[in-house]
């Protein structure tokens, strides 16, 4: 009887972790934290294990978080990053009208494409996210077509895209899984890592701009104010809007490995009004991986 007891009550723990949608592998304690983010994937890269997983394959509105696709698409199609690609004044308009959030480049200016790199990774400028796209394919529809392929090359099953930039629109979606598998793969292209890792760049003269425009990285800025302690924020992408949440999506050092953190869904009530949840529950996770 003792038997069919523990039996029952295994059955029971099971079902519970199954019905909210964690799991954990490697015995760690992260499953024990409280989190704003609804959800998760932390992923240890060094030895290719998934040690959390929180509704990570539920489908969500990455904001700005698809610009890590765009940018591994244009860095694996992109031959001189020196190249100047100007910045197309149509999508300029439209992004500054929609209240993207900007890089600060000005229609038409003689930029190059690692200048457009950056921008959009760093500053997330809605503007060169979609000046890319233009230089590159001609076309914003045919560059999110290569994104989409991209996305089946990696057998993503939860992600699809309809724009460059990241804006909420019906039937763009990612999971938390999706992008850290998208993260793992890009780091090892040299050019997206080193994008993806820079706190700050100042892009070419221009006559726009004849000092250049200083680009700080939107995830490694907001960490001169939190302490690190035994670990390392390396680099990563923020995303906002007041449907997907604040998100983040990081990669870390700890001790001799590294870590893809994705955060997504922290409640935002107010876009000007931000709580830093995803913060807050990253360096909760960086602190708490054994």
């Amino acid at each position: 009887m003792k038997k069919v007891f523990k039996i029952i009550i295994a059955l029971v723990l099971i079902l519970a972790v199954a019905v909210v949608g964690i799991k954990v592998i490697g015995g760690n304690n992260l499953k024990k934290l409280d989190y704003h983010s609804k959800n998760i994937y932390v992923y240890d890269r060094t030895n290719e294990k998934e040690l959390l997983s929180i509704k990570a394959d539920e489908r969500v509105y990455p904001a700005s978080l698809v610009k890590i696709m765009t940018t591994l698409v244009a860095v694996e199609n992109i031959s001189d990053l020196s190249e100047i690609a100007p910045v197309d004044v149509e999508t300029y308009k439209r992004m500054n009208s929609s209240n993207a959030s900007m890089a600060g480049f000005y229609g038409r200016e003689r930029v190059t494409y690692r200048d457009l790199l950056y921008g959009t990774m760093l500053a997330s400028g809605g503007e060169a996210a979609n000046s890319l796209a233009i230089n590159i394919s001609g076309s914003v529809d045919k560059y999110v077509e290569m994104m989409n392929d991209k996305a089946k090359e990696l057998e993503l099953k939860n992600t699809a895209y309809k724009n460059p930039e990241g804006l909420d629109v019906e039937g763009q979606y990612s999971s938390a899984k999706d992008i850290a598998m998208i993260v793992n793969s890009a780091l090892n292209n040299n050019d997206f890592r080193a994008v993806f890792t820079k706190k700050s760049y100042t892009t070419t003269k221009t006559l726009d701009h004849p000092s250049g425009i200083v680009l700080k990285s939107t995830v490694l800025s907001k960490l001169d104010e939190y302490e690190q302690d035994g670990f390392e924020v390396l680099g990563g992408k923020s995303g906002t809007t007041l449907e997907a949440g604040e998100c983040w999506a990081t990669l870390s050092k700890k001790g001799e490995n590294e870590y893809i953190i994705v955060v997504m869904g922290s409640e935002l009530d107010n876009i000007k009004d931000l709580h830093y949840y995803q913060v807050e529950d990253t360096l909760n996770i960086l602190n708490n991986i054994k």
